[in-house]
């Protein structure tokens, strides 16, 4: 009497369907897979599994994750997606996907799509409706929010504020107010000039800086956004960082509800700004047409 084949679960017998093992050609399976974001011990075991039985794995940097595939003992082909050939390497994944190959995505470190150039990838293979799976896993903002101390009930993941003085100051400046605590990603060649300028715009706030998370050095180091500052100015630091901010706790600006459009104008202009800013900021806060606030304005006689 034959002995019955024990029936795997669905999750791990999809892998085998890919071609050629799969002979009824459905689209293979895109596995979003975490890897450690500094301490090899924290690759889950599922992953592991993952990545021993796709048929490719697909790495932001091919060299980085050679070494943590070599650490373990997989030997996968490996393909590079980057900010220079995301375009074009996902349709080459999704073609692989279509013609039943399972592909693993991997970033450097943690969890692809998060501020890499895998979220293009996952994009498509949605848009084009084929199989995507997720593993939960290593995530460098939720331990620097975590060890923070900060409130963590809400908070508003910014990732890499811009590299132009200009544009990181603008986007500050639109936090200004956000009461939720704000977490970055940040170089230790532009922590320094970040402070400078939260300083400047956020004023005095709590806040961390997470370094090293999960490795030998890791270092969490607390306080006000100038003892941050002032800190770095007297020992450098190196690593990947992640800067936790606490958010707006003052009282906002006046309310323009019950003023009508010329008043709400009026009461802008009063503060010195000239009339082409005074409109701009009246029509931001009304969430109105710039035009419509010109049209009211127009004989109003400029100081």
């Amino acid at each position: 009497m034959m002995k019955k084949e024990k029936k795997q679960p669905l999750k791990e017998r999809e892998i085998g369907k890919e071609s050629p093992h799969n002979p009824s050609n459905s689209p293979g399976t895109l596995w979003i897979v975490p890897t450690p974001i500094g301490n090899l011990e924290d690759i889950t075991l599922r992953a592991l599994r993952i990545l021993q039985e796709v048929d490719k794995i697909a790495a932001e940097d091919t060299r980085n994750t050679r070494k943590l595939l070599t650490h373990f003992d997989i030997h996968k082909p490996l393909i590079s997606y980057h900010d220079h050939n995301e375009k074009q390497r996902s349709e080459t994944i999704t073609l692989d996907l279509q013609r039943g190959l399972s592909i693993a995505l991997v970033s450097d470190a943690g969890m692809p799509g998060i501020s890499d150039p895998g979220f293009q990838v996952i994009q498509q293979v949605i848009e084009k409706n084929l199989p995507l799976e997720i593993l939960p896993g290593a995530s460098a903002f939720v331990n620097a929010l975590v060890g923070s101390g900060l409130p963590n009930g809400k908070f508003v993941f910014e990732g890499f504020l811009s590299r132009e003085r200009k544009e990181r100051k603008k986007r500050l400046e639109s936090l200004k107010e956000e009461e939720r605590t704000m977490i970055f990603y940040e170089s230790p060649h532009r922590i320094k000039e970040t402070l400078k300028d939260m300083g400047e715009i956020f004023g005095p706030r709590r806040g961390t800086i997470a370094r090293e998370l999960t490795k030998r050095y890791e270092e969490f180091i607390r306080g006000s956004i100038a003892s941050l500052l002032e800190g770095l100015e007297k020992a450098p630091l190196k690593g990947e960082m992640v800067l936790v901010i606490e958010g707006f706790q003052g009282k906002k600006e006046e309310s323009f509800q019950g003023l009508s459009l010329e008043e709400h104008l009026l009461l802008v202009m009063e503060t010195g700004l000239s009339k082409k800013d005074a409109v701009k900021k009246v029509a931001k806060d009304r969430g109105i047409p710039k035009r419509e606030v010109y049209d009211v304005g127009i004989d109003f006689e400029q100081e």
